[in-house]
Order: structure tokens, then C-alpha cells, then sequence
């Protein structure tokens, strides 16, 4: 009943987000509608506020306080953040949008970043394998600011990282083969993080620094508190070798899928051009 209680005061919804999210979908409506001829019940803005909808899911409902209870969890929220909200919102921005918006200064700043994707994508696997790493996990336990402030920054590279296969600007995306060889460095740069769970899953196991701190308010175990709310194999060693590989199949799945995406996408305007 403490735990059911405790649960209850976290599992919180974030309205100023929500609202964001929402300024965001109507400002985007409005352009659609001004700058291009595409409908709202087309592909691209049903992309784009889908994208919104699984952003605000995995950072502002209570799935963020609830992925901290296991590291699977966690990965799968992480995956969603990273490798599906960057590609489906960038799908989902016309070329003609993108081309009215870019002279706003932030955006002229962050889309300059974006033209070394290499770099992002370096910078990119760097943090995030020392997120997961036991001392850093400590601290972002401990400072709510530090941990957002992270996880903003892994955000925005990880859209670097995305660019050049589904940029809004056909222009600054790669040709076919170097798509591939993008992706496949990609997932070895990623590949560390992934290990890092299945190699500690193997010898001995994490402790889930977010999971403790919960637990500290009830004076209980962490495992015994993740036995009372999660069922096997979240409750397990186990759980973070299962992690790893999420991550993975999640990556490998988003790859494939953004790739068939942005093909019908070009393909589709291609033979509007010749009609």
C-alpha cells in the first residue's frame, strides 16, 4: 500500500510540456496550410504530430517514472526518444517548411550543427554510453536538472544524427550507399552501450541508482521493491541483458523502416513532379 502510494505521487502527467506540444502541432498546422499544399490528414502532418504524441509519451506521462523501475524499461523509452521521435518528426516536415523556418536564428544554428552528422552521431554514442555508466547514473539520480539538461543534449544530436538519411532538404541527405555505410556505423558506435548491459547482465549486475533512490523513501530493498510492482524477467539479472538487446532490435527496426519511409515519401513526390 506505501509503494502503491509512493507510485501514485510519481506517476505524474507534465502539463507545461503537453501544452508545448500542442503550441507546437497548431504553429506547424498553420504553416502546413500557408506554405504548402498538403492536407492534414495526409502522411507528413499525421507523421509530424504522431511524432510529437510518442515525444510527450516517453518524456512527459508517467512512462518516464516507470522506465526508471527497470533498465529494459528505460532502454525502451530511450530507443523511443532517440531513434523513432528524431526520424518520424523529420519525415513528417515538408521541404517547404523546413525552407521558411531555417532563417530563424535557432534553427539556422542547429541545422549548421546538423551538416557534420559524424560528428553528431561520435558525440552522440559518446554520452550515450556514459549515461549508462553506474557513477553517472548516480548523479543524474541526484540532480533532476543535470539529468534533463543530459537528456535535452543527447535529443538534439541524436536529430543530428538522423539527418542526412531523412532531412527535410533532399539536398543535405546522403546518396543510397553512403546511407549504408552511415547506418552501420552507427550501430557499431552504438553497439558499446548495448554491451555494457549484456556484459554486466553476464557477470554480476547493476545496481539501478533510480530505482535506489525510490526505494530509500520506503526503507526496502530495490529488489524486492521492483518484485512487488514488476513482473519476471524485469526482476532479474537478466533484465539488463534484455535491454541491450531492445536496443538493438529498436535501432536496427527504426533504420529499416525510416529508410522505406523516406523512399515512398520521394517516390510519391517524384511522380506528383511528373504528373
Amino acid at each position: 500500500m506505501v509503494t502503491d502510494g509512493l507510485l501514485e505521487g510519481q506517476l505524474m502527467w507534465n502539463t507545461p510540456l503537453l501544452v508545448g506540444l500542442i503550441g507546437i502541432a497548431v504553429i506547424y498546422s498553420l504553416f502546413v496550410h500557408r506554405v504548402t499544399e498538403i492536407k492534414l490528414y495526409q502522411k507528413q502532418p499525421l507523421l509530424f504530430i504522431f511524432s510529437l504524441v510518442l515525444l510527450y509519451v516517453s518524456i512527459g506521462s508517467p512512462l518516464t517514472t516507470i522506465s526508471h523501475l527497470s533498465f529494459s524499461l528505460h532502454m525502451i523509452q530511450m530507443s523511443i526518444l532517440y531513434f523513432i521521435v528524431p526520424p518520424i518528426l523529420l519525415l513528417g516536415t515538408p521541404c517547404n517548411l523546413f525552407q521558411r523556418i531555417r532563417g530563424i536564428p535557432i534553427v539556422n544554428v542547429v541545422t549548421k550543427w546538423f551538416l557534420f552528422p559524424r560528428i553528431a552521431l561520435f558525440v552522440f554514442a559518446i554520452l550515450f554510453f556514459m549515461y549508462h555508466l553506474p557513477e553517472v547514473l548516480k548523479a543524474f539520480s541526484q540532480d533532476s536538472f543535470l539529468h534533463n539538461g543530459y537528456i535535452f543534449v543527447l535529443l538534439i544530436l541524436s536529430f543530428g544524427m538522423w539527418w542526412p538519411i531523412v532531412s527535410p532538404d533532399p539536398r543535405q541527405r546522403f546518396d543510397k550507399r553512403t546511407k549504408k555505410q552511415f547506418a552501420v556505423l552507427s550501430g557499431v558506435l552504438l553497439m558499446p552501450a548495448c554491451l555494457l548491459f549484456i556484459f554486466s547482465a553476464l557477470i554480476d549486475g547493476l545496481n539501478n541508482p533510480f530505482l535506489t533512490q525510490l526505494t530509500a523513501h520506503l526503507c526496502i530493498p530495490s529488489q524486492s521493491f521492483s518484485l512487488n510492482i514488476l513482473p519476471p524477467p524485469f526482476n532479474t539479472k537478466y533484465d539488463q541483458a534484455i535491454a541491450g538487446l531492445i536496443m538493438l532490435g529498436i535501432h536496427k527496426i527504426s533504420l529499416t523502416a525510416t529508410t522505406r519511409l523516406q523512399s515512398a515519401s520521394s517516390n510519391t513526390q517524384v511522380e506528383k513532379e511528373g504528373i
